[in-house]
């Protein structure tokens, strides 16, 4: 069985998420993922944060034609887009959306017609020999930009910076 692609509906709750960082470890065969578990985790728990316990979420985790992993988490909430904050140091939360920002190659979102998708690429797990280069994260001079606006429904921010 090929370890992605992998859909769950589950409900956004605490609980959820070392079980759905499990099942990702499991369906990736052990394969060294930390961003993809991090940034997976960080998605859910937005969702359970802002939209509350209880949500109805879909959480997609597939491979790209282009050797990327892509991480989508759907929920039913149009109005509430993530935005990423700036924490204090001793503030305990706020710095998920930053973390996931710092790791994916893109991310963005999506508005459908019942919810939206909050998404990002990430490089595949895999054998690493230092630390993750900066592809496909600047304009090519070096300036992090938003990647993509092709319409008002869908939205890209590669890096965007509030």
């Amino acid at each position: 069985m090929s370890p992605l692609p992998v859909a769950l509906d589950l409900l956004a709750v605490p609980k959820a998420v070392p079980e759905v960082r499990r099942t990702l470890r499991e369906r990736c065969g052990g394969a060294d993922s930390p961003d993809l578990l991090l940034c997976v985790s960080e998605l859910l728990t937005n969702a359970i944060v802002h939209l509350g316990e209880g949500t109805p979420v879909t959480l997609r985790v597939s491979g790209t034609c282009t050797g990327r992993i892509r991480v989508e988490l759907s929920d039913p909430e149009p109005g509430a887009w993530p935005v990423i904050r700036s924490a204090a140091g001793g503030d305990e939360s706020g710095r998920g959306l930053a973390l996931v920002d710092a790791l994916a190659l893109r991310w963005g979102v999506e508005q459908g017609p019942r919810g939206k998708t909050v998404w990002c690429e990430l490089r595949a797990p895999g054998p690493s020999v230092g630390p993750s280069s900066n592809e496909g994260r600047t304009d090519g001079t070096g300036q992090r930009r938003v990647s993509e606006v092709s319409d008002s429904t869908r939205v890209s921010f590669s890096g965007l910076r509030t």
